[in-house]
């Protein structure tokens, strides 16, 4: 009997025992090595559900994760061993969106981690074949586990669709604003103003400045508005998890701006915002949601050392201090950027 960590409902989660679903039809088992808690595991353990995914009975979660394969693939030429990283998300392939190529809008979708599949933070789990995506040799098990987020960075950039020049403002500086940040840097944009409540975190962001890129942060928007004389961002990625947040990314915006909102609020529901402030600025707005087919470009981009997603990483813990990392990462914890969990023990 293996075990696991399970989220019974909010700020609920035990470690107890767990059988796993074995391998059958065209999936195959690996051993799980490296796992990071995401914005979306804290909200099924703080608010019990995100939207319409809510917890009815305990489950396991976890879906940023690496793996070892248990044994050999002869049809993809993969062997026992090796490390893999895991694409969660299994979109149907079949209805309109899938269709059109939103293949992160499936409505059908089949997510391991989101109730009411069990996820990673268990010590072997059973995946789709198609979802075992190889890694170089020289790629950790750390690093492919910040793969999964570092897709969701990237989907935002193609979402944003930065300019040459351009100012931006990135609104909450955690694993996904910093991986943003990291992007940013490659696109030609020339200032980003980081904001996070949290000065160990913004102060995170300024280490990513170069002598072609400045990076400024602040505790509050009004360093946005201070910073560019009361114009606000030609571009703001929003990616927190405060009802707040639209109202933020709104107001850092300038005229004719443009808002990409990433974060999940907690609660599900963002605050009441000013109608005028959108408006009067002729505001475009864009959600995102997951990822698109982005894995080979991540890797790429960690590969080549282009993005560190190793800094991303503040804490780690054993299957059994689950109910410890859940915590502090809900309490937003002093020093804290992202947790990992090692169900196998740590590495």
């Amino acid at each position: 009997m293996a075990t696991a960590a399970f989220i019974h409902g909010a700020g609920d989660i035990r470690v107890g025992a767990f059988e796993p679903a074995r391998a059958s039809g065209n999936s195959v088992m690996v051993r799980v090595a490296s796992v990071g808690i995401c914005g979306s595991d804290l909200h099924y353990y703080k608010d019990g559900g995100i939207g319409s995914a809510v917890i009815e009975k305990p489950f396991v979660p976890g879906h940023e994760f690496s793996a070892n394969l248990t044994s050999d693939i002869e049809a993809r030429n993969l062997k026992r061993g090796q490390i893999v990283a895991i694409d969660p998300a299994q979109p149907c392939h079949r209805c309109e969106w899938c269709a059109r190529g939103y293949h992160n809008l499936c409505p059908h979708v089949v997510f391991i981690g989101a109730p009411p599949n069990n996820g990673a933070l268990t010590q072997d789990i059973a995946v789709p074949l198609d979802s075992v995506i190889p890694l170089p040799a020289t790629m950790s098990a750390d690093q492919g586990a910040m793969l999964e987020p570092l897709g969701v960075c990237i989907h935002a950039i193609d979402l944003a669709k930065p300019r040459l020049l351009e100012t931006v403002a990135v609104v909450g500086c955690g694993a996904i604003g910093l991986g943003i940040i990291q992007l940013l840097r490659l696109t030609g944009c020339e200032q980003v103003y980081a904001i996070d409540p949290q000065s160990h975190r913004y102060q995170a962001a300024e280490k990513f400045a170069t002598d072609n890129f400045a990076v400024k942060g602040g505790d509050n928007i009004d360093k946005v508005l201070d910073h560019t004389g009361g114009r606000g961002c030609d571009l703001v990625i929003e990616a927190t998890n405060s009802p707040d947040g639209m109202a933020h990314a709104i107001r850092a915006a300038r005229i004719g701006g443009r808002a990409i909102l990433v974060g999940i609020p907690d609660g599900d529901l963002y605050n009441p915002v000013s109608a005028a402030e959108a408006r009067r600025r002729g505001l475009t707005l864009k959600f995102s949601r997951r990822m698109g087919d982005v894995y080979p470009r991540a890797i790429d981009l960690v590969a080549s050392g282009k993005v560190d997603v190793d800094c991303l990483v503040s804490h780690r813990f054993g299957l059994e201090g689950t109910p410890e990392a859940f915590s502090i990462q809900a309490n937003e914890a002093e020093g804290l950027l992202k947790s990992l969990i090692y169900p196998c023990g740590v590495q």
